[in-house]
């Protein structure tokens, strides 16, 4: 494997962008595939593992956990497990997830409006 040059301009200019560029910040907490697909499917309360994976059929089980650790990590989602047995786990959104609704639902409906065509008239 190639060792990456910790001094190279190439990095100081990702460090500089993920430093100062707002889109990039969001970027890195959302970005992929599956991570908005998983907050929009929060959006409407807590769910538990099985209604995610339900919700959301086209994604592995490996993919749905490690999205889950990584969104828990960045604070975007809480996980929310019961001393129960079997155990009982909910993952809902935190506080910084909600505030991201506004962006996730602005996506959405950007896409309705794109799958309607709304858009191809106006070209």
């Amino acid at each position: 494997m190639t060792a990456i040059k910790e001094t190279s301009t190439i990095q100081e200019n990702k460090q500089y962008a993920l430093e100062t560029c707002p889109v990039t910040h969001v970027m890195n907490k959302i970005g992929g595939h599956w991570k908005p697909i998983i907050l929009y499917q929060l959006s409407n309360g807590s769910k538990r593992y099985s209604e995610l994976k339900r919700n959301i059929p086209a994604i592995t089980e490996k993919v749905l956990i490690q999205h889950l650790k990584q969104l828990q990590a960045d604070g975007l989602v809480l996980r929310d497990a019961s001393a129960v047995v079997p155990p009982v786990v909910h993952y809902r959104l935190s506080v910084a997830g909600e505030g991201l609704l506004p962006v996730i639902n602005a996506m959405a409906q950007w896409a309705f409006m794109d799958m309607d065509g709304h858009f191809r008239a106006a070209l």
